[in-house]
């Protein structure tokens, strides 16, 4: 029997067709069983790829993780896909809700977890040291520290310092791991740079000036409780510095000392240091601390007066005075009665 050249082509792509569908539907079959989710998302595993880590090293966590079903399978899934060499370092948030297929569009994307941190108000470079410590950002304070004092990075933002403290901007950032602390410092300058923005007076201003007004505010944010009180703050130090008084700030003391002490004692007072504005007159070499914007604004409006002394109340606010008598008035007012 002679077949028509037309049904042979037709089934000819009826079979083709059906070979397709089968294939298809096999792979499904064999992904579900072998690529598909091994829980319901109630286990959550986080994934270290450290860099220069290979395929199977991954697969090899996955699998002892119990995040995949099968690593002969992942490992068709990279190979198939051509993602041996797209895998990127960083830290994954993966629960057993996903599919490998869907553990490696996210291992490849690059979409790592960030690591968040919030750097206080007034926090020194040496307290940020250990702070990213601490998120497991840095190896130590040092290696900070380093990276905070790097000529090129001074350089760059026209810093007239030997260090970068007083503009690294107290915000909360997010990184992810194994962020490169230069990059860090740099990222956190950009801030304090980008909020000097919002300041009319700053505009065009030259690094020696900004420099000096972030000296101020350093200060003011380490003795400054309240907000309101900073302007007026402000004002006394510059009026002292007018009249030729020592600053006599208890924070640039503080400054000197790897963690604040709660009470400083008439011999902390008499330590040798260009940083001690009891022993020293003008400005200390720099700043104490890195401010944020009210005390920035306080240094660039500030609220002058006759006020030449501040001290500062057991309620958290500061009484100001004109004269030395008047300031040990208060002093015998609010303190001395705390220690009789």
């Amino acid at each position: 029997m002679k077949l028509n050249p037309k049904k042979i082509i037709t089934f000819t792509v009826l079979g083709f067709a059906l070979i397709v569908l089968v294939t298809i539907f096999s792979f499904f079959i064999i992904d579900e069983m072998k690529g598909g989710a091994v829980g319901d998302g109630q286990v959550n595993y986080e994934l270290i790829i450290d860099s220069g880590a290979s395929s199977s090293t991954v697969v090899k966590e996955l699998s002892s993780a119990g995040m995949i079903k099968s690593s002969v399978y992942f490992n068709y899934l990279i190979k198939f896909t051509r993602s041996g060499n797209k895998i990127k370092q960083g830290v994954y948030d993966i629960n057993d809700g996903m599919s490998s297929r869907k553990i490696l569009d996210l291992i490849v994307s690059g979409k790592v977890k960030l690591i968040t941190f919030t750097v206080p108000e007034g926090y020194n470079n040496r307290q940020i040291g250990d702070l990213l410590v601490s998120k497991k950002l840095i190896l130590s304070r040092e290696t900070f520290l380093a990276a905070a004092a790097n000529k090129a990075v001074l350089e760059k933002f026209k810093i007239p310092a030997t260090t970068t403290e007083g503009y690294l901007f107290p915000e909360t950032y997010s990184v992810p791991l194994n962020y490169p602390g230069d990059r860090i410092v740099e990222m956190m300058i950009k801030r304090f740079f980008k909020k000097l923005e919002s300041i009319p007076e700053a505009k065009g201003i030259s690094a020696k000036d900004l420099h000096a007004k972030v000296v101020l505010a350093s200060i003011v944010e380490r003795e400054a409780v309240r907000k309101e009180e900073r302007p007026m703050m402000a004002g006394v130090f510059l009026t002292r510095i007018e009249k030729s008084i020592n600053l006599e700030s208890c924070a640039t003391i503080q400054y000197l000392f790897d963690k604040p002490k709660k009470r400083l004692f008439e011999t902390d007072l008499k330590i040798v240091s260009p940083y001690n504005t009891y022993m020293n007159s003008g400005w200390p070499p720099g700043p104490i601390s890195n401010p944020g914007l009210p005390a920035l604004l306080a240094a660039f409006k500030p609220e002058k007066s006759d006020k030449l002394f501040f001290l500062l109340k057991p309620d958290g606010s500061h009484y100001f005075s004109a004269t030395f008598k008047e300031h040990l008035d208060a002093k015998k007012k609010f303190i001395d009665v705390l220690y009789q």
